[in-house]
């Protein structure tokens, strides 16, 4: 009797630990999903204000849009953000962008970036190092509202276009010029 009730103690716990193991799974990409919708409507809404994003967007290779950043800084600054790497308006991969700065700055504020890969080699670094640094490697050009406004696409020829956008909060400086983006697996 004794070996009975053990053997069941034993499936009943495999059976939980089983299951959790599936809820985790479920979890995950959940928050996958999640990620990829907020990544693809971030896009949208940028489509939807920056004409010249919405012209170069079918033409990019890639488009890394992290849809919710968040800098704060007294002094110290730091920034993160989750985001999707879209290939064919799917989601084929996630990511992380973190930065740190110091100097005069007080404030917090959120915003959406974009990065445009043109071409399959500007998207091949993303991955070939332990993290890919903004402003380290292929040429980034941050396209600002007058940019965007006088500028063609016949007349742009670089790696990676990236677009900030929603900007909410007050702070001075607002760059991605050494943030350091990350390849992750959303939990």
């Amino acid at each position: 009797m004794t070996t009975t009730w053990m053997a069941g103690v034993l499936a009943g716990a495999a059976l939980i630990g089983a299951t959790h193991a599936s809820v985790a799974q479920d979890k995950g990409k959940t928050e996958a999903a999640k990620l990829a919708s907020e990544a693809q409507a971030a896009l949208q809404q940028l489509y939807a204000s920056v004409p010249l994003a919405k012209e170069l967007g079918p033409k990019a290779h890639a488009i890394l849009v992290f849809p919710k950043v968040t800098k704060a800084g007294l002094g110290i600054g730091g920034q993160y953000g989750e985001g999707a790497l879209l290939k064919g308006g799917k989601a084929v991969g996630y990511y992380k962008t973190t930065g740190a700065s110091f100097g005069l700055q007080a404030g917090g504020q959120q915003y959406g970036y974009a990065m445009l890969f043109m071409n399959a080699k500007a998207l091949e670094q993303l991955d070939n190092a332990k993290g890919f640094e903004v402003g380290v490697g292929p040429s980034v050009v941050l396209v600002d509202e007058g940019m965007a406004k006088t500028t063609t696409t016949t007349t742009l020829k670089d790696d990676i276009y990236a677009f900030v956008f929603g900007q909410k909060g007050l702070m001075a400086g607002l760059g991605i010029q050494g943030n350091k983006i990350a390849k992750i697996t959303p939990r």
